[in-house]
């Protein structure tokens, strides 16, 4: 029996992705085999020495201690373009309240008084304050063309605009999902000097954080309208703060409301609703349920965030799967102990991503438990499981 324990409160449509018979989950549970949550932190948690996997039910991963697990051999896993179309809806729908000054005139609007002749009249004359301008020919500009990227590139495309993007480890895969009609920027700074809008989808890392910053923003077009429903920290919100004050910029649109940002009467600050759909909570606890259990069936790797990716189909014989540091000699000794088992090879596959090395290996009969201890001891090895 497998045990899930789940951390926050996971889309039942994926947790049904868990067959009761050999499953349990439960947000209590002792010595689990993995871990689903979406935005929970488990830094300095204490890590069960049963855990084998994590799961996030999304994108980003700083709330987990990704490089700690990679030490102790569990693998992470998040949902990648699960919640794609939620984040560019809300894109989308940020680049019309600024562009139309949506939130400004529907304040305006709540404050009226007065009988409704009155309030027609105020109306009338305060519209004026609030003209804006439409999307089809402006030029956004695209940071991060990962599969929510991708989409809010598309997109835009739709809507009649012109689109750059920047994306210096843009995925062959991505590629191919990308309309050929999106231009590619040289760095950020070309980037920025081109667009009327831009919007940012990066994991926050010490490369991306305050990617937007008081210099950049010196060379920007002239009413530039930022969105950030990416990572708070990517862009410099004092900066953007002083840069639309001096009327360079001309409103900031951002899931990260702080002290500085959610009374500016530019900015639109939102509660971090980038993913908050119905469809998107279960798209991603279905996408990371099945990679879950995937990895604790049978051993294979699909969107994990620090172990290789690895699918090898089930030959019919018995399986070991084996975590190790990224170091010479790890099959032959791995090999060795098998030999020594007295088990034969009917399949191996093994891949290495940075530090980590991962193999799966069919055999033909069952693994004695002293061949997984001669395995485990060997120097360097990080977990190793009989499937």
């Amino acid at each position: 029996m497998y045990k899930i324990l789940t951390l926050n409160n996971i889309s039942p449509v994926g947790l049904d992705h868990f067959p009761r018979d050999c499953y349990e989950v439960a947000s209590e549970i002792q010595h689990p085999d993995a871990i689903l949550l979406r935005s929970a932190k488990m830094h300095g948690m204490d890590i069960p020495s049963t855990l084998k996997a994590i799961g996030r039910a999304g994108a980003g991963v700083n709330n987990i201690p990704v490089e700690n697990m990679s030490k102790a051999g569990i693998a992470v896993f998040n949902a990648p373009g699960a919640n794609a179309n939620a984040v560019k809806e809300l894109v989308i729908a940020g680049m019309l309240m600024a562009s139309r000054n949506l939130c400004q005139a529907w304040d305006f609007a709540r404050t009226l008084e007065g009988d409704d002749e009155s309030i027609h009249k105020a109306v009338e004359s305060g519209k004026k304050n609030f003209v804006g301008f439409e999307l089809p020919g402006k030029t956004l500009g695209v940071v991060g063309l990962g599969a929510i990227g991708v989409q809010v590139a598309n997109g835009a495309l739709a809507l009649g605009m012109n689109v750059v993007g920047f994306d210096p480890a843009i995925t062959v895969q991505r590629a191919w999902e990308m309309s050929s009609q999106v231009h590619q920027a040289a760095s950020i700074d070309d980037l920025l000097s081109s667009v009327d809008y831009i919007t940012f989808h990066v994991p926050l890392v010490d490369e991306t954080r305050h990617l937007v910053n008081a210099t950049r923003l010196n060379n920007v077009r002239k009413n530039l309208i930022i969105l950030n429903f990416s990572r708070d920290g990517v862009v410099d919100d004092a900066a953007v703060l002083e840069a639309i004050d001096a009327g360079k910029v001309y409103a900031y649109v951002c899931d990260f409301p702080n002290n500085q940002t959610r009374n500016h009467p530019r900015v639109v600050t939102l509660p971090h609703l980038g993913a908050s759909t119905l469809q998107a909570e279960e798209n991603c606890a279905v996408m990371v349920a099945e990679q879950v259990r995937d990895y604790l069936e049978n051993g294979n790797v699909r969107n994990s965030v620090n172990f290789p990716e690895l699918f090898m189909p089930r030959n019919g014989g018995n399986r070991v799967a084996i975590v190790n540091e990224n170091v010479p000699n790890m099959l032959g000794q791995i090999s060795t102990c098998m030999a020594q088992a007295g088990l034969n090879i009917l399949d191996m596959l093994n891949k290495s991503r940075g530090e980590i090395a991962y193999t799966l290996v069919d055999v033909d009969s069952d693994v004695p438990a002293n061949c997984l201890a001669d395995i485990t001891a060997i120097k360097g090895v990080l977990n190793v499981r009989a499937l």
